[in-house]
């Protein structure tokens, strides 16, 4: 989807993905035939196409690449892929690219409850499929002052939370991921409550912004990036996007979040990248990019202000933090 409207954060012109990501990728099968079954425009890809739902890591098919680009140098897809926060693969940041290797993500499920008209057990394929995937460029910020660009692929979150039709009680929407310590051995430990949950207040993940995710640099996810499907909310701090969905709940009242539970003090649930207010243990104003030596002036609302600042709107940001 193109933003009409013209952000400072949108390049007029595209970052290519480097080619050599593209290579390997899988050939259509029968495009044209299902594209005139599924009654698709001309351009628009369909992904029945696909033969099958592409392993982590491997290359994605139909990417329709859209405006959202800060223009700024993308992150190289070995950072990306090797330096993560991901606690149920281990604390430190190289350990989830190690561990996380053989989790299993096919079949998967994700199950959809609480305050809509639709709610039930769906194959993550039938999330996917019914629509075109867009790949993103965004900046992706932690709340440890380090920074990324990255090149997300998937579907705004929006239009798979509208398929399930939230009622008016639905004012937030609760995430949660796979609780299984034997393939994620971080959950061993008692570092956070398991498993892990997140959410967002439903005008935030219906903004255009927000993406649920299955794929980075063209390939589906790998595991220790959140595969199969993770959100990205691109005006907040990391912890944030939460990874390996198993569990989406529409509910009244706002949603307990890990970080939050874990740590009251340093994490709030809104979790808005705000440079003016400190984390209790370091300073926001700036950050670094991997890869990396200075720092830059950090951005309020990561450089999406423009955007999203009207959900805020007379709300003291360092109070709802």
């Amino acid at each position: 989807m193109l933003i009409k409207r013209n952000f400072p954060w949108l390049s007029n012109k595209a970052i290519i993905t480097p080619e050599h990501l593209f290579r390997q990728r899988r050939q259509f099968l029968k495009t044209g035939a299902a594209a005139l079954a599924g009654g698709i425009a001309g351009g628009v890809f369909s992904h029945q196409a696909f033969a099958a739902w592409p392993k982590a890591g491997e290359a994605l098919d139909a990417i329709k690449k859209t405006a959202y680009n800060p223009g700024e140098t993308l992150t190289p897809y070995e950072q990306v892929s090797s330096y993560n926060n991901f606690y149920e693969f281990g604390t430190s940041k190289d350990e989830p690219a190690s561990a996380a290797k053989h989790l299993q993500t096919d079949p998967w499920t994700v199950e959809i409850a609480g305050a809509c008209d639709k709610p039930g057990r769906y194959d993550f394929e039938e999330l996917i499929k019914p629509h075109d995937l867009e790949e993103r460029i965004y900046r992706h910020r932690c709340v440890e002052t380090w920074s990324m660009v990255v090149p997300w692929t998937g579907v705004p979150l929006g239009d798979v939370l509208k398929r399930f039709e939230p009622n008016s009680k639905a004012r937030y929407v609760a995430f949660e991921t796979l609780h299984d310590p034997q393939q994620m051995p971080g959950q061993r430990r008692d570092v956070l409550r398991w498993p892990y949950v997140e959410g967002l207040r439903m005008d935030e993940a219906m903004n255009p912004l927000t993406l649920l995710s299955v794929g980075v640099y063209g390939r589906t996810l790998p595991p220790q990036n959140g595969a199969p499907l993770r959100v990205i909310v691109p005006w907040k701090y990391g912890f944030k996007g939460i990874k390996s969905i198993v569990k989406i709940t529409f509910t009244e009242s706002q949603p307990p979040t890990s970080w939050n539970l874990s740590a009251p003090r340093e994490y709030g649930f809104y979790a808005n990248v705000n440079p003016s207010v400190s984390h209790p243990r370091w300073s926001q104003a700036k950050e670094r990019r991997i890869g990396e030596f200075f720092k830059k002036p950090t951005l309020p609302f990561n450089g999406y202000g423009q955007e999203v600042a009207h959900l805020y709107k007379n709300m003291d940001l360092a109070k709802y933090f």
